[in-house]
């Protein structure tokens, strides 16, 4: 798969800020942000222009015991996985203060031979090492960070550094082993309360039937609100969703010398997507390369890869697919100045006018015809109020730069993501919302909500912790067949808190009904 690495790719191999002097000479670290491989050998290390014998190095994959590289070979190699971390520790004289030019000759599979030249500067503090563990700042096991004993170190430096002591924060009910990839460092829980919705009756063509919507929230009122809007939803029979289209972004950016160069570069993906398919898909079972749009400015040139991710969010899957497909792009073409995985075109975690349009995670809608007789009699409000308040918030969502023109749909996603384990700085562009609202020639008030970026996923990421597995459960949503279930839900819920919230404040109920909670 790999014939050679280029020089762009190369250099980020290696660890910046991670050269230091040890108490027998030195050490710096290699990280993987590649594809899993292995070393087989360590062939030349050359600092300022000296030659470095191997045999004064040690490896070490963090958390395991470190190797001479005499040991290292192709019968024996050392593994070197994605994202994980190699310390290579030097037995020399230490290092003068200041910048030192590294030349490092790799033995690997299955890229082969590497050649690293990197600069960087001596730091000061002294490392952690195979033989003194970490000796400073917060106690960490690189072997298992989330067993009893380190848990407790942390819990007792806590008390120790901060003279306090928590009882709530370290009370939990499950095996800590299971946040492994979800909580780094870990000490304890967030213990959000949870009220129950519902049953909301949903009409989509996944989810179909009536759903009770657990909603974890500190906000007064929030809760009672999204019941109040269910009821009225139920009552005209439910709310209709439809998962209209589905995304996830990554969008690397190549330098090129010129505007023409770039221009080219744009021909040649067009020309090879096939093959930068295959290297992408090749990475994962679900991640499905849809297309690949470029954008040029300048000499620079900017790709958006849309894939489709299964039943998983998808951020993590998209990256490693995208790398994949970038890798093979640079082996085959010449002149690329500088290449980034990302240059903010995705607009991860950011809300932004082309997600709005083009999508990202589920693009998704709920509709439902209101009566205006149940308007009246549910809510104090008619529908002529409440389209006339819809199209002023219009003007004043103009006004403001708003990234939607509704009322508050990050308030039931916040809650649902808090619950079910989504990621919850995607509410930054998942709470993107397009409302519209009709007024019939019957009198009657058709309403709309469309999330056209909404992150969610029924596996991977925190869907599978204890708590939010069994929200994600009591909705019938937990596991692989279930993300379009779940995003037409949400809507759905969505809808129910906008149109909730929209009679309150037509009816002037709003703040009485705030306050009418909290003396309660």
């Amino acid at each position: 798969m790999f014939r050679f690495i280029p020089n762009v790719l190369l250099k980020q191999l290696y660890n910046r800020n991670s050269l230091h002097n040890t108490p027998d000479g030195f050490t710096f670290s290699l990280k993987n942000r590649l594809a899993d491989a292995r070393f087989t050998g360590l062939t030349r290390i050359r600092v300022d222009g000296k030659d470095y014998p191997s045999t004064a190095f040690r490896l070490e994959l963090e958390g395991n015991a470190a190797l001479e590289v005499s040991q290292i070979s192709v019968a024996n190699p050392l593994e070197f996985p994605l994202r994980r971390r190699v310390n290579a520790y030097a037995r020399a004289e230490p290092l003068a203060p200041g910048q030192h030019t590294l030349e490092l000759t790799l033995q690997t599979q299955p890229f082969g031979t590497l050649v690293i030249t990197v600069t960087d500067e001596l730091q000061q503090s002294l490392p952690a090492t195979p033989d003194t563990g970490t000796s400073t700042g917060i106690p960490r096991d690189l072997v298992d960070d989330t067993s009893p004993g380190i848990i407790r170190q942390r819990q007792e430096y806590i008390q120790q550094f901060t003279q306090t002591t928590p009882t709530h924060l370290t009370n939990y009910g499950f095996n800590p082993a299971v946040v492994q990839g979800n909580c780094e460092q870990f000490v304890g829980v967030a213990q959000v309360p949870i009220g129950l919705a519902g049953p909301l009756r949903i009409n989509g063509e996944h989810a179909q039937g009536e759903f009770l919507i657990p909603l974890a929230t500190t906000e007064g009122t929030l809760v009672a609100s999204y019941n109040r809007g269910i009821k009225l939803l139920n009552q005209c029979g439910g709310v209709t969703c439809t998962v209209v289209d589905e995304g996830m972004q990554r969008a690397p950016v190549f330098v090129m010398p010129d505007a023409r160069a770039a221009r080219n570069l744009a021909h040649w993906i067009a020309n090879h997507e096939a093959e930068l398919r295959a290297e992408a898909e090749g990475t994962s079972r679900f991640a499905k390369l849809i297309y690949i749009t470029p954008y040029q400015a300048g000499r620079m040139l900017f790709l958006r890869f849309g894939y489709t991710t299964g039943d998983a969010a998808g951020q993590n899957m998209v990256s490693k697919a995208t790398l994949a497909a970038c890798n093979y792009l640079l082996q085959q073409v010449e002149n690329v100045e500088h290449f980034y995985l990302e240059s903010n075109l995705a607009t991860d975690k950011k809300p932004s006018f082309i997600n709005t349009l083009h999508t990202r995670g589920k693009r998704v809608t709920a509709e439902v015809v209101i009566p205006k007789d149940l308007l009246l009699r549910e809510l104090q409000v008619d529908p002529e109020q409440l389209d006339r308040h819809a199209r002023i918030g219009n003007l004043g969502a103009f006004m403001a730069g708003a990234n939607n023109n509704g009322l508050h749909s990050v308030n039931g996603l916040a809650a649902l993501f808090i619950a079910t384990g989504q990621d919850v700085a995607c509410l930054a562009e998942s709470s993107a919302a397009i409302t519209t609202s009709e007024l019939l020639p019957n009198g009657d008030l058709y309403g709309c909500v469309t999330l056209p970026s909404l992150i969610v996923g029924t596996v991977g990421g925190g869907t599978g912790l204890p708590t939010q597995r069994e929200c994600l459960t009591m909705m019938g949503c937990y596991g692989d067949g279930n993300v379009h279930k779940f995003a037409e839900i949400v809507a759905g819920v969505v809808t129910a808190g906008e149109l909730s919230l929209a009679a309150a404040i037509s009816s002037l109920d709003w703040v009485s009904s705030h306050e009418m909670t909290r003396n309660q």
